[in-house]
């Protein structure tokens, strides 16, 4: 298919030497995979560990009540970061496949395209977050002594969420490119800075739960910034020409395309969880802070699920573009097998210091004896999430962005019906939220091995089109 850049048959499909980039489509599978995934897995803690900080800090240094506050926004800044993140994640699958395929000039395309997307679709719910953070706190039901504090973190965390949009975008496109390790380099400042200012605002300046929301901030721009800078001036497949740099509609179009169904997804789990919140709120502020620390907790045990999903995601990408599916499909076998082994490994790191590590966060005892128990019930359902994220990253990364919708959808079912149906039918106590997690997982999980067996994913590559047309 031509497409009106001028490239001949040639130019398409021979691959172009590169400095940083990595090819991911030779070479034992496992392995390449176990590589890729370690950096994205220690960019990913250090991420954490600066959200555990802030959690720290705010939980020990102003009040639990400060941290209840805090996490009565996870839910909505979660959903919005996730609407970026999916626009990112359709630009990866798309670069990915085009560098599979060897169709240099389109994956460029695609890089200057998806970035105009992301960040005009960044810059409008940054302002949309902050202008209804009042409006959305209300409708949570947030307690009214909570109430100005969680206002005040969600239109400063959630008005810096073109940072993230920024810094989700070179991550995806660089993960796509084969590159694990340099977005590490600049996440690691990002942390560093992330604390420092956290003890700065809070300990020095006393400016409450808002400095700990403008750190985050300051902290995620600068580290966006740094590595889009270094990136765009060290590695060759991110040098642009004029060209390159041309505003395509159809191929805005091919990204709004490919990464709407991952945003919806990423936003249809959200909502879910701020459904879950809303729950959680109505059991008053002890609730509330075993839910805050233990979902902190959770989301930083997530993350070496989260780093093999886009490991493999980047791996299924390059692959089926270059039209290697059983090599894609022993990629996600291995995936299962990593996955399995980090499930029964956290799942009994929980059960023997889960109290342990719920009281390095909260003080009252019973929040930590609901935090312990939480950490307890959700880990026993740990390898459904490993099967979700593993599935996710393979479908994602082949093309298959349907499936996205269908997963979101589980999860909504799932999580509002079984928290409504055990707490409003059931009568059941708070407890019920997070056996409704656990139900969630095991529900998805399912859903998405029962989609990858189906095949329906088999011939969606972009890369993998393009380039049999060019062929013909």
């Amino acid at each position: 298919m031509m497409t009106g850049t001028g490239e001949t048959q040639k130019e398409c499909v021979v691959k172009m030497p590169h400095l940083h980039a990595k090819d991911m489509t030779q070479g034992n599978e496992a392995q390449l995979i176990l590589r890729f995934t370690l950096p994205l897995l220690a960019g990913n803690l250090l991420q954490q560990l600066y959200n555990i900080a802030d959690t720290i800090i705010v939980g020990k240094a102003i009040s639990d009540d400060a941290l209840a506050a805090v996490g009565a926004t996870g839910s909505v800044t979660f959903l919005f970061s996730t609407l970026c993140l999916g626009l990112a994640t359709g630009a990866g699958i798309m670069v990915s496949q085009y560098f599979g395929a060897g169709l240099h000039k389109r994956m460029r395309s695609a890089i200057w395209n998806s970035a105009l997307v992301t960040l005009f679709i960044g810059i409008i719910i940054s302002f949309a977050g902050a202008a209804f953070a009042a409006p959305v706190q209300h409708l949570l039901n947030t307690p009214k002594n909570l109430f100005p504090m969680s206002v005040a973190y969600m239109r400063i965390a959630c008005g810096g969420t073109v940072a993230v949009a920024a810094y989700n975008w070179i991550n995806a496109v660089m993960r796509a490119l084969g590159d694990s390790k340099t977005p590490l380099l600049f996440l690691g400042i990002a942390s560093v800075l992330n604390v420092g200012l956290d003890l700065l605002f809070i300990l020095v300046l006393h400016t409450g739960v808002a400095g700990a929301a403008a750190a985050t901030v300051i902290a995620q721009l600068l580290s966006a910034a740094g590595c889009i800078l270094y990136a765009f001036r060290r590695m060759p497949e991110l040098r642009l020409s004029r060209e390159d740099r041309r505003r395509d509609s159809a191929m805005m179009r091919l990204c709004i395309r490919t990464g709407l169904p991952i945003a919806a997804q990423s936003s249809l789990i959200s909502v879910s969880m701020v459904a879950l919140q809303w729950v959680t709120n109505g059991f008053g502020e002890t609730v509330m802070t075993a839910y805050t620390a233990s979902m902190r907790v959770e989301q930083f045990i997530q993350q070496p699920f989260a780093s093999l999903s886009a490991a493999i995601s980047t791996f299924a990408g390059q692959n089926i573009g270059a039209a290697k599916t059983d090599r894609a499909r022993r990629g996600l076998n291995a995936g299962m097998k990593m996955s399995a082994i980090l499930a029964l490994t956290i799942a009994a790191a929980f059960w023997l210091f889960g109290d342990v590590i719920i009281r390095c966060i909260i003080s009252g005892e019973e929040s930590i004896s609901l935090g312990y128990f939480a950490l307890k019930t959700t880990s026993l359902f740990y390898f459904f999430l490993g099967m979700i994220y593993v599935t996710r990253g393979f479908l994602n990364g082949a093309g298959d962005t349907a499936y996205a919708m269908m997963n979101g959808i589980a999860e909504v079912v799932c999580r509002v019906g079984g928290a409504l149906c055990m707490t409003k039918l059931l009568g059941m106590d708070c407890r019920a939220i997070w056996y409704t997690t656990g139900l969630t997982w095991l529900v998805t999980g399912s859903v998405g091995l029962i989609r990858y067996h189906g095949g329906a994913w088999t011939g969606k590559a972009i890369g993998t089109k393009e380039k049999a047309e060019v062929s013909a």
